[in-house]
């Protein structure tokens, strides 16, 4: 079966969060890794580097650079164990797929571009489950089919 996460759920695994938990005890569950875009890991690895910015600017925010690094290396770990496996879609038929959802849902759902874009990528994968901690996202998933079992 197909799983596909968003960001929601990756940033869950690596930085400790209310969700993680759920996360990791879902994420032992799998007996095949676990697909990652390549879209999903530059948001991830973007977000990493804007928290460890606002960090830099204000300690009561986001995080330091040594706990990104930290994060980045148990990505980078994960990909090169085989527990995160990249593919690499055929962007095209994402952006098809996207365009799709977008006149189909965001108007009535007030979904942004990245969600709909890792929606779209599930959905191009054939993704059976949707793994988000996005409770709008979710509603998405779910409107083109998907479980999503969090």
């Amino acid at each position: 079966m197909s799983i596909f996460p968003d960001t929601s759920f990756i940033c869950s695994l690596y930085r400790k969060q209310h969700t993680s938990p759920q996360a990791v005890a879902y994420q032992k569950t799998l007996s095949e890794p676990l697909l990652v875009s390549t879209f999903l890991l530059l948001e991830f690895r973007q977000s990493l580097r804007f928290q460890s910015r606002l960090f830099e600017k204000d300690r009561s925010k986001g995080f330091s650079k040594t706990e990104g690094a930290a994060m980045m290396r148990a990505l980078q770990s994960d990909l090169a164990d085989d527990i995160l496996e990249m593919v690499a879609p055929d962007w095209a038929d994402v952006h098809r797929i996207a365009e799709k959802l977008s006149a189909k849902h965001t108007e009535s759902g007030g979904h942004g571009l990245a969600d709909i874009l890792h929606v779209a990528t599930a959905v191009h994968l054939g993704a059976a489950q949707f793994l988000t901690f996005d409770a709008n996202q979710k509603k998405l998933a779910e409107a083109e089919g998907m479980v999503v079992p969090l």
